[in-house]
């Protein structure tokens, strides 16, 4: 019998001491039986090394001086001895079959470069708010599928790291988006994804996640598809849906700023969606309301389209695009 495939579990840590114990078991009592579990501590000043160190041999403990979830995550691609890599957020968990399941697909299928599947939304306590099943609205990971919708959730993946190890791994001058950038480069190299129609990790939501600093996100997401699309040779099957990609990403970040209270950088992203939208101003509004109120469900939260509505920014918003079509294609030009 063959000896499974030794899997590299890479979790970076900043002052993660209030959960970081949690991922770590939650790796530790996979089904799998071949893990290697890499916490790569980036310059923590709490209890998280005192905490890890607990582990003594059964984690790999490597410290370094704060230098971003990115680099650390590149230590740990560094270090990994495992033939596939996965990697874990210290405020999240996998549930006991993510291994396996995911295991057997790279198994099954050597063509494939990565898997992903499913994850679940749970609050800070553990509980769960919704579980998200992305392969209903996008059946199969295609190349053009990442760069329009880009469902990225790097807890969700599984890597061969081959594939890994030929890349330049995450740009650590990213703070919030490595992880779209890489992804959007094994797609661009040509990488095989599938899905693993299963839910298989949690995603906690709390006051302290690094992904609230929402305008952050959205300003980095622009910088990474403007790169990304602006390459000269970058294959013109990619090149064709910048416009899409554009606007589901700006959708999308006006939704989080609006989540998170940020109303008038909510409409300044949807300003400049109107320069990527396909449809009438009606249905690109409509499209608006539409995107957020899915958006808001994959957060296990509910929409008031009402209150949504009523903002004076909103409204005045919605008049402009209603009053002067014309400028859909100048949308920085609105009046004010």
């Amino acid at each position: 019998m063959l000896k499974p495939q030794q899997v590299s579990v890479i979790i970076p840590v900043y002052n993660g001491d209030r959960f970081i114990v949690e991922a770590v078991e939650s790796v530790l009592q996979q089904t799998y039986p071949n893990v290697e579990i890499i916490v790569v501590d980036d310059g923590s000043v709490d209890r998280s090394g005192a905490v890890l160190q607990l582990y003594g041999d059964r984690i790999r403990y490597v410290y370094q001086m704060n230098q971003g979830v990115a680099a650390a995550r590149n230590a740990g691609i560094t270090i990994a001895q495992g033939e596939l890599i996965a990697f874990l957020d210290q405020d999240d968990f996998f549930l006991p079959d993510k291994l396996t399941v995911q295991v057997d697909r790279l198994t099954a299928d050597p063509a494939l470069a990565m898997v992903s599947s499913g994850w679940r939304i749970v609050d800070a306590q553990g509980k769960t708010m919704a579980d998200i099943q992305p392969w209903h609205g996008i059946p199969e990971l295609t190349s053009a599928n990442w760069v329009i919708w880009k469902p990225v959730f790097l807890g969700a993946m599984l890597f061969r790291q081959s594939v890994l190890g030929r890349s330049t791994g995450f740009n650590s001058q990213l703070q919030q988006t490595s992880d779209v950038e890489l992804i959007l480069r094994l797609i661009q190299a040509g990488c095989q994804t599938a899905w693993v129609p299963q839910t298989t990790v949690c995603y906690r939501q709390h006051p302290d996640n690094a992904s609230r600093n929402a305008l952050q996100q959205a300003q980095e997401m622009e910088v990474v598809l403007e790169q990304f699309f602006n390459q000269p040779d970058l294959s013109p099957s990619l090149r064709q849906f910048a416009s899409r990609s554009r606007y589901q990403s700006l959708v999308w970040s006006a939704w989080r700023l609006y989540h998170l209270g940020e109303r008038v950088a909510m409409v300044d992203y949807l300003k400049k969606s109107l320069s990527y939208a396909s449809g009438t101003p009606s249905e690109t509004i409509l499209d608006w309301i539409n995107s957020f109120q899915q958006y808001a469900s994959e957060s296990g939260c509910h929409l008031d389209i009402h209150a949504l509505t009523q903002f004076q920014e909103w409204r005045a918003l919605v008049q402009n695009c209603l009053l002067y079509p014309v400028f859909l294609d100048r949308a920085g030009d609105y009046p004010q």
